[in-house]
């Protein structure tokens, strides 16, 4: 039987995920797949990035262990940007002038940094200017980590999950840090405006100025064309050694466009994440499906179950319809927590809102015909597993609403879901303890629960902890 070649366009955590997949439904038998990434690094997890800037190393945040590439036959190829694609052809090409041939195709491209319309922003060959980086990947730590070292000030233009995160690490490394958002509300695609409003108090107790509402205009030179400021649309100049650009991301389909793929804010593909174009297909933030590109783990994830299903013929129909979103995170050491929507969207919806103002905690539910909708946590995320539970299940909430929010994690609770990144039960983890995983790496090697947002750690650690048999049980998460 002739063997498939199977190229992957990208090596991040989406290629991370399509290979974990290929990989369970033992593809590598008849596969062959190579992987092309731009970076001179493994697959690592974009979202702990902050380890990074708090001085670990990639190495610390790779996806696959030394050699699991190697022992599967899976050929990766380091520092090599694939410049063209002829999918008539089945040929691609790297920036080196090397021919690659495949039998299907993967963009797994990812996304860019969003850059906002700054004056000043960019040099005369359209790169930023220095004293100004993009917080996206390991190289843009290591320039925040060598600006940091000399202290001073530095502005954070973006409310989102990476620019709270920058503005934090950049505190933490001594420098005195302004935050920047356009929107009234921080992390405004998953808080209400109260549940930022306290998100952005607890920033300020940590020394974080924090501005929302507000419009930058440009960037400020002093001598020698030096960064030493950001000014505002009502003409405030905040100071600035460093500027860090955090305002969001755009899916990378350049190549897939040049190639004659259907885009349009990413690249088109149906729900079996085929583009349209014979043998080629993509998926992850480069991905446009149903209008929608996705930016958060838990859905791309998804899509990678699928594909693989496509790919491999074990279900050739299998199909990627809608996620149910759920985010569980500490953002600069304050734990939020988000699940459908944000704000009641029809008449009938029912609203919960508890605010304890100097715990620093806030709690909503919005309910839908006696479901859970959506929710908001902010300060306490205890009853957030219990939560997704119920949202993802579509359980009938209790009679006194405020029973849902005093419902804690129970391990005991055999079947939940404890990692929806990954699509991990309690029970698939309490299985792994008992035959013998110890250890919260052993755990993520076995289930991959751990791996994506990382948010489920300390209920692994819990787990780990309760139901080792033995006390050398490490739990460092």
């Amino acid at each position: 039987m002739k063997r498939t070649k199977l190229a992957i366009i990208g090596n991040g955590m989406a290629t991370g995920k399509l290979l974990e997949e290929l990989d369970r439904r033992h593809a590598f038998a008849n596969m062959d797949v190579s992987v092309f990434g731009e970076e001179p690094y493994g697959a690592y997890n974009r979202i702990m990035l902050d380890r990074i800037l708090k001085g670990g190393n990639v190495g610390d945040i790779l996806l696959k262990p030394e050699g699991w590439h190697q022992d599967r036959g899976i050929m990766v190829y380091k520092n090599a940007q694939v410049t063209l694609v002829s999918p008539a052809a089945k040929r691609l090409w790297t920036e080196d002038g090397t021919e690659h041939l495949f039998d299907k195709l993967v963009f797994a491209t990812g996304s860019k940094p969003r850059l906002p319309q700054m004056e000043g922003l960019k040099d005369s060959q359209g790169k930023l200017v220095p004293g100004v980086c993009a917080y996206r990947d390991v190289s843009d730590c290591q320039k925040m980590k060598d600006y940091a070292l000399k202290g001073g000030n530095a502005v954070v233009i973006g409310g989102g999950l990476l620019g709270l995160e920058a503005a934090k690490g950049l505190s933490d490394l001594g420098m005195r840090v302004n935050l920047t958002h356009i929107f009234e509300t921080l992390m405004n695609r998953q808080l209400d405006r109260m549940g930022g409003q306290m998100l952005g108090r607890a920033m300020e107790r940590l020394g974080i100025g924090i501005r929302t509402g507000v419009l930058t205009k440009g960037i400020v030179f002093g001598p020698k064309n030096k960064v030493i400021g950001v000014r505002l649309a009502d003409g405030e100049i905040l100071d600035a050694d460093l500027v860090v650009l955090a305002i969001g991301i755009q899916p990378r389909a350049t190549l897939a466009q040049e190639s004659d793929i259907p885009v349009n804010a990413g690249i088109l593909v149906n729900d079996q994440l085929w583009t349209g174009i014979e043998s080629v297909f993509a998926l992850g933030e480069c991905a446009e499906h149903r209008g929608i590109t996705h930016g958060t783990i838990q859905p791309i994830y998804e899509q990678c179950s699928v594909l693989a299903d496509v790919l491999t013929g074990n279900q050739a129909d299998a199909a990627y319809l809608e996620s149910k979103t759920y985010t569980k995170l500490k953002v600069a050491g304050v734990e939020v927590a988000s699940m459908g929507i944000n704000e009641p969207a029809e008449l009938d919806d029912e609203v919960v809102q508890v605010v304890e103002e100097k715990r620093g905690i806030y709690r909503k539910l919005i309910i839908r015909d006696g479901r859970l909708a959506g929710a908001v946590l902010v300060g306490d995320t205890g009853c957030a597993p219990a939560l997704a539970r119920r949202f993802e299940r579509q359980d009938l909430m209790p009679a006194n609403r405020l029973d849902a929010l005093a419902t804690p994690f129970r391990a005991a609770e055999s079947g939940g879901m404890i990692c929806h990144c990954n699509r991990v039960t309690e029970e698939v983890v309490l299985n792994q303890i008992r035959v013998g995983c110890r250890t919260l790496q052993e755990i993520t090697a076995k289930t991959g629960a751990g791996s994506g947002c990382g948010s489920c750690r300390g209920q692994l650690a819990s787990l780990l902890l309760k139901n080792s048999p033995v006390k050398s049980a490490t739990v460092s998460v």
